[in-house]
């Protein structure tokens, strides 16, 4: 490892067989990728990346637990927000994007801890995508964890869309065993997100009753679509969830209650629909329809403003898509189309362009003209205190 990447990783064994976690001992790195890397480490195919401003805490937040020393972090204390998204190669580009778009906007960005999900078996190592998170964000409180694949990986069926057919979008059925014991509520954010809004105000969701999950709910969605006539024909599977009153969200943004997820065993319920999915096949899209059977129809109903998805259109052309009417916190690119592929092919829709502002990819900032022009772009409050963006 070249001198220049002295970080010393200590991996720990946190509950096998789901998961290794790993952590760093802070170095400061300005860019990633550049000609100093050394071509074994991985780096120069996934960078470069400009490291990010530092964003602090201002005086009325709460002094968190945090050592900075080697950013471990009480992970029980009250004042964290945890935050849980995966990581690797492909979507690294939107999972940078996605943490700087957080921290930006955060009442209390030093409040908020990142629990990191990589792939065992990414063709970017977990350490060196590591190193690249701590380069980009050198003051960022995280932790990575190895995604063990062979956990899941003969329960995957054949989906619509190779990409989700990927073990590492199966990670949210294990958080529950793969964080810390410790950490008993985190927001799940899939990678290709974006907020404009304070992290803070999603954290705080109430899950009332025994509710173990809370998400932005669409109950005029036509819920039988998620579901093939096989499942629709047998003279059982639908009686299961008849009296749920189901409605549909999206996976991509939920705040989980993992106290309650341990206790209930939900990490086995939804792999008992994958098993069956493998005998009989009742679904066409990826990890979505397991959680819909084993919690549609009691969901927390988050607002809206929480999750606009759909704006990487379908999932076979990845169209342009326009905002739903409403308010806006978050913006998913659901969906085949990427903002980060469509601007580097200069094909982009323009709602991309409010991700661009917040995409640290260092090539791209070099071909900008106008930094303060694009950094414009990202200041969406006034929108969101607006009734629309429309």
């Amino acid at each position: 490892m070249p001198s220049s990447f002295s970080l010393t990783v200590l991996c720990l064994i946190v509950l096998l067989p789901f998961a290794v976690g790993i952590r760093l001992i802070p170095a400061r790195i300005t860019t990633v990728g550049g000609s100093g890397g050394g071509g074994s480490n991985g780096f120069n195919k996934l960078g470069p990346f400009m490291e990010a401003p530092e964003y602090r805490n201002g005086k009325e937040c709460a002094s968190s637990s945090v050592n900075r020393e080697n950013f471990v972090s009480s992970s029980n204390d009250p004042s964290l927000v945890h935050v849980a998204m995966t990581l690797d190669s492909e979507y690294l580009r939107g999972s940078i994007a996605a943490v700087h778009s957080v921290l930006r906007h955060a009442s209390c960005p030093e409040n908020v801890f990142f629990h990191f999900i990589a792939a065992e078996f990414d063709s970017a190592s977990p350490r060196v995508l590591s190193q690249l998170v701590r380069s980009t964000f050198p003051s960022l409180n995280f932790k990575v964890y190895i995604f063990r694949e062979d956990t899941v990986i003969n329960l995957i069926s054949s989906s619509i869309r190779q990409a989700l057919e990927n073990p590492l979008n199966y990670a949210r059925n294990y958080l529950g065993d793969i964080l810390d014991r410790s950490v008993e509520r985190v927001i799940y954010l899939d990678s290709d997100v974006i907020t404009v809004d304070d992290i803070t105000k999603l954290w705080n969701t109430v899950l009332t009753g025994s509710r173990v999950i809370g998400a932005p709910e669409y109950c005029h969605a036509n819920f039988t679509q998620y579901f093939t006539s096989g499942f629709w024909s047998d003279p059982e599977l639908p009686g299961r969830i008849s009296g749920q009153k189901p409605c549909y969200f999206n996976t991509g943004v939920m705040v989980m209650d993992l106290v309650r997820w341990r206790e209930g065993n939900y990490r086995e319920k939804l792999e008992q629909w994958m098993q069956l999915q493998k005998k009989k096949r009742i679904y066409d899209l990826g990890s979505l329809p397991p959680f819909l059977l084993v919690f549609a129809g009691n969901v927390e109903a988050i607002d809206h403003r929480w999750n606009q998805h759909g704006l990487g259109g379908d999932n076979i052309r990845g169209s342009c898509r326009s905002l739903h009417p409403g308010p806006v916190s978050l913006l998913h690119w659901s969906g085949k189309g990427k903002p980060w592929v469509r601007l580097d092919e200069k094909r982009a829709c323009p709602l991309d362009h409010l991700w661009e502002p917040y995409d640290l990819f260092k090539h791209k900032i070099e071909r900008a003209k106008d930094q303060s022009l694009l950094l414009g772009f990202a200041s969406l409050s006034d929108l969101t205190d607006d009734s629309s963006f429309l």
